[in-house]
Formats: structure tokens, C-alpha cells, sequence
């Protein structure tokens, strides 16, 4: 039989092949089956993994690697909010920076605002690397 810790590496290589779809895929509709069957499990099965090895759920981290994209196209001079917005996965540009406010407290317009070395520093500080959940 084997033991947790070799049931734990196959689940943890799973998780990361998830991690590396959704950073390869986030501009694409993402829900939890397609990423259950990127790792290969069942719905319910998928989210109690992902939630054991990441602390969080999967619609967290979708949106977090979502926003930490559109912050670097904002950090890069995008000009149009909606259209960053939209390239998010936002319906609205209000839904967008509602959400980017609470991840780096600040609005689109104010982060785009800020200089390059302030909002690098933002989206690595608040933003949490996605490599690492």
C-alpha cells in the first residue's frame, strides 16, 4: 500500500499541471470542470485537493493570476481599463476594479498612475506570486 507521502507528490504534480493551465489559459472561460479534468479528478475531489495544497479555492487563484496580468498590462501603459477589464474575465468595468481594489487597494486608474518601480513592487507584494499558491 502506499503511504500519504507518495500519494501527496502525484497530487502535487496534478495541482502544479492546473497552476501552469491556468496561467497558460486565463484569458479563456475557466470553471472548475475543465480544470477538475486537467488534473484528472472528479468536481468535488478537485476542489478538496487544490483547497488542501493551495489554502485557497480555485476561483480565488483563477482571479488573482487574472489580475495580476491586467496589472502588468496597466504597469505597461494599457490606456483603456475596459479593455484590460474585459481581457480579465470582468463584465463591466465597474466588477473589474472593484476587484483589482481590493487585491492592491488601489483603482486601475491610481495604480496605472503609479511608476514602474512602485507598481512591480505592488503586484509582487499584494499579488502573491501565482508560482508559489
Amino acid at each position: 500500500m502506499l503511504s500519504g507521502m507518495a500519494l501527496a507528490e502525484p497530487q502535487a504534480q496534478r495541482m502544479e499541471a492546473v497552476r501552469r493551465f491556468v496561467r497558460d489559459h486565463a484569458d479563456e472561460p475557466l470553471n472548475r470542470a475543465r480544470l477538475a479534468a486537467v488534473a484528472g479528478f472528479s468536481v468535488p475531489h478537485f476542489h478538496r485537493l487544490w483547497r488542501l495544497h493551495t489554502g485557497e479555492n480555485v476561483a480565488a487563484y483563477v482571479r488573482r493570476v487574472r489580475l495580476k496580468r491586467a496589472a502588468l498590462k496597466l504597469r505597461m501603459g494599457a490606456v483603456d481599463i475596459t479593455e484590460v477589464a474585459l481581457c480579465a474575465g470582468y463584465d463591466t468595468h465597474a466588477a473589474f476594479t472593484r476587484a483589482f481594489k481590493q487585491q492592491y487597494g488601489l483603482s486601475p486608474s491610481q495604480f496605472r498612475d503609479l511608476d514602474c518601480w512602485a507598481a512591480t513592487r505592488m503586484v509582487h507584494e499584494r499579488g502573491r506570486d501565482e508560482d508559489q499558491a
